[in-house]
């Protein structure tokens, strides 16, 4: 889960040097990286079905799923990449997974049952505070269109909890299919990404219109591959043994390591505020996993769970 989130946090600042390189928009950048995306983790596919039997929930709540996270995924990283063009990398990620928690939280409560408990509840406090923090403090660079950003980071944490909900409503109902399973599902999920994307990605123009290609294409590569196949595929592994209000507190280092890359290679530089509330946000975190390594340890041993190996 500190992977997935730690390589998320490198996707902004690679989208925010591929408008300046390449041209392209939010949306086909977005196109790109389901694409690229959906590639890699088929190879991963086929060798995994080679080597396991990737047991499947039933058609009709598989295909409810597939839908959900795949149109979930592209609203999320969409509005995400329009939000960083919009209000800038450290902001635009800040808002986008600090709104995550609350969703997640209330949406798990009413769909899977799940109670956060005295120290989900302030730990997830306190990771607020420190996102409240971000956002006050900020950068002290100029946005183009502030507001505009923040309603894209708004829908993009809508789409997010979507996708994680319903991923981690499977993995509590469904056969537990572990490492096989959560490439199956990230898959599905991006190649149906992909086809929503493709006709707003046309409109908007799917081709680079400037720049060096060799550079986008690195860039595309590098986002495809790192914050996009391998960390969604560890994010959705790892639901199947981490509740889902717990992930999306864990998930919250993305917005600490984006604003760091903010400030090293984008020239976003950080406000005193800022810095205290990635401190505020780190400690939450790791209050948090010592929580759940004590609440794990005292629960009775049951059936094996699946393991991300």
């Amino acid at each position: 889960m500190f992977i997935a989130a730690t390589a998320w946090g490198t996707g902004g600042a690679v989208a925010a040097m591929l408008y300046d390189v390449s041209g392209l928009g939010p949306i086909a950048v977005t196109f790109w990286r389901f694409a690229g995306a959906v590639a890699l983790l088929a190879l991963v596919a086929l060798f995994v079905r080679r080597s396991h039997t990737i047991p499947q929930p039933a058609p009709k709540d598989r295909w409810r799923r597939i839908a959900i996270t795949g149109t979930g995924l592209a609203i999320s990283q969409a509005t995400y990449f329009a939000s960083i063009e919009f209000a800038g990398l450290a902001i635009g990620t800040v808002v986008a997974i600090g709104l995550s928690p609350i969703l997640i939280a209330v949406g798990a409560h009413i769909f899977l049952g799940e109670r956060l408990g005295r120290l989900g509840l302030l730990t997830t406090s306190a990771a607020l505070a420190g996102l409240a923090l971000l956002v006050v403090g900020g950068t002290v660079n100029p946005a183009p269109a502030p507001l505009l950003g923040l309603a894209c980071a708004v829908i993009s944490a809508l789409g997010y909890a979507a996708a994680t909900l319903a991923n981690r409503h499977s993995t509590s109902t469904g056969p537990a299919g572990g490492y096989g399973s959560a490439v199956t599902s990230t898959l599905q999920g991006f190649a149906v990404g992909m086809v929503c994307l493709l006709p707003p990605a046309l409109m908007e123009g799917i081709w680079p219109p400037t720049g060096d290609m060799g550079h986008t294409v690195a860039l595309m590569a590098f986002l495809a591959a790192v914050p996009t196949a391998l960390a969604y595929l560890l994010f959705f592994a790892a639901l199947s043994v981490v509740r889902a209000a717990t992930a999306s507190v864990i998930a919250l280092m993305e917005p600490v390591s984006a604003t760091v890359l903010a400030a090293l290679l984008l020239q976003e530089h950080l406000t005193v505020a800022a810095l205290a509330g990635a401190a505020v946000l780190l400690g939450a975190v790791a209050v948090l996993i010592v929580g759940e390594r004590r609440a794990a340890a005292r629960r009775p041993v049951a059936a094996p769970e699946p393991m991300l190996r």
